[in-house]
């Protein structure tokens, strides 16, 4: 839910001596913002989805990586979440206003509005893998699901 997904609760549960069942609080904020965590994927040699997720923000600049990358494009909020922020761009005419709509959209959810722009993938398979482990060394994962 929402409370796993705030490293502020995170801080406050550890600030307060209370034990909270689930990631770190750097490992949340790391993961919570999509460029960071896909450098830390890439870093891992993690295959991601081609893009940029860099911080250089000036359109003209991000036009030309979505360029690069090849239409259709996904322009992403970097901080965002359940598909706020989020312009998929299938013709380039259409990538300033889609930038812009994104952009607006992500500022009002998510008081930021940083985005990404990453190759769309028109017929995606997601598939989640959870892995549990404790301050013991102790893991386990539950398969994966579609």
């Amino acid at each position: 839910g929402f409370l796993s997904e705030n490293c502020n609760f995170v801080d406050l549960c550890e600030r307060n001596k209370l034990i909270f069942i689930g990631p770190p609080s750097t490992a949340i904020k790391a993961m919570g913002n999509k460029s960071e965590s896909k450098k830390i994927m890439t870093n891992a040699n993690v295959p991601v989805v081609a893009g940029y997720h860099g911080d250089n923000q000036d359109d003209k600049f991000l036009f030309e990586e979505a360029k690069k990358i090849g239409f259709p494009v996904l322009i992403k909020a970097v901080l965002g979440g359940g598909g706020k922020g989020m312009r998929t761009v299938f013709n380039p005419d259409d990538f300033y206003s889609s930038l812009d709509s994104a952009r607006r959209e992500a500022m009002k959810s998510f008081s930021d509005d940083k985005m990404l722009v990453e190759k769309f993938i028109q017929k995606p398979k997601h598939i989640e893998v959870q892995v549990f482990g404790d301050k013991h060394n102790n893991y386990v994962y539950l398969f994966e699901r579609d």
